[in-house]
């Protein structure tokens, strides 16, 4: 239901706020959270630029949230790297519809609206909080991935 990018990020930051405003590197996130090196570079980026976490490079460099888990809700980390979408005008083009929404589309927008308040009022805090026994978002037994294989289909015999 969400992206890839979206997991990713939910990592990230749940593992820094752990970490109580200590900074981390690269490579200890990539290593708590299993998310692959080079694409974390771009999670960090967009979570830097929505104000969600600070990044530094250099000697004493490193990750760490902006603001305290308190404070950052999992819709901040969702709207930094992956919007969620709401259903503003009829998604099938009919124009009688315009903005005024199907019921069916309509229900479907509703939903997504209960989806954007769970995230809402959900803390960061309250996720690394909870007492279920595990890091939210990681499995320590999986292996650490340390890069991205793209692999390209190359199209045989395609035409007329």
């Amino acid at each position: 239901m969400f992206s890839q990018t979206a997991e990713y990020a939910l990592r990230v930051v749940a593992y820094l706020a752990t970490l109580k405003g200590e900074p981390a590197t690269t490579k200890q996130i990539a290593a708590a959270t299993r998310v692959p090196e080079g694409y974390l570079a771009k999670v960090i980026g967009s979570l830097s630029r929505a104000g969600v976490l600070t990044a530094r490079r250099g000697l004493h460099g490193g990750s760490a949230l902006a603001r305290p888990a308190e404070e950052i809700t999992i819709y901040d980390v969702m709207q930094a790297v992956s919007p969620l979408p709401r259903i503003r005008t009829c998604p099938l083009g009919i124009k009688s519809h315009g903005t005024a929404l199907c019921p069916v589309h309509r229900r479907l927008d509703n939903a997504l609206a209960m989806v954007e308040q769970a995230f809402r009022d959900s803390t960061i805090a309250a996720l690394v909080a909870d007492e279920s026994g595990s890091l939210p978002l990681c499995d320590p037994d999986q292996p650490v991935v340390t890069k991205v294989n793209v692999k390209r289909k190359k199209v045989v015999g395609a035409g007329v």
